[in-house]
């Protein structure tokens, strides 16, 4: 708590404004419900360079992958999503747990997860999000560097999050 403190304060003489709500760092451990994989449609955005590392990963070539598991919405790619709204690449276990068949090659959208602009616009966001993900507000603290390091990963990818 102390090192979030500091943070803030340098972050606060840095800008002159006041640190984030966050600033003490938040909690977060993934407990593989799959609410954040499935659910209500969205978009999962994909890079050119996360469209090669997942078709590395499924031994296919990146046009390939492209073609078959991916669709495009405006100037962006996005993986495909199953009838019910799952991405296609969740697999549901009969014990109700989840998990991510391309997990060592997911999107920088899936990693950065709940760390989201959305999520940290405020305290009230936060708990909105995490009324329907378990994960959060449990277990493993994610100290402020973390979560900013996260919100650039998203900017610089020009993330919509």
């Amino acid at each position: 708590m102390l090192e979030g403190f500091k943070q803030a304060k340098h972050l606060m003489t840095r800008s002159g404004s006041r640190p984030p709500w966050y600033a003490d760092g938040l909690s977060f451990t993934c407990v593989n419900c799959g609410d954040c994989c499935g659910g209500a449609p969205g978009y999962v955005w994909v890079s050119p360079e996360e469209t090669r590392a997942i078709a590395k990963l499924l031994g296919m070539s990146p046009e390939r992958f492209e073609q078959q598991h991916t669709r495009r919405v405006e100037q962006r790619q996005s993986l495909l999503e199953l009838a019910d709204g799952d991405c296609e690449f969740l697999m549901r276990e009969p014990d109700g747990k989840t998990h991510c068949s391309i997990h060592a090659a997911r999107p920088r959208q899936c990693r950065t997860w709940p760390f989201w602009k959305s999520n940290l616009t405020s305290r009230r966001a936060w708990a909105a999000s995490a009324r329907h993900c378990p994960g959060m507000d449990r277990d493993e603290h994610h100290p402020l560097t973390v979560i900013q390091s996260a919100l650039r990963q998203n900017d610089d990818a020009d993330l919509p999050l």
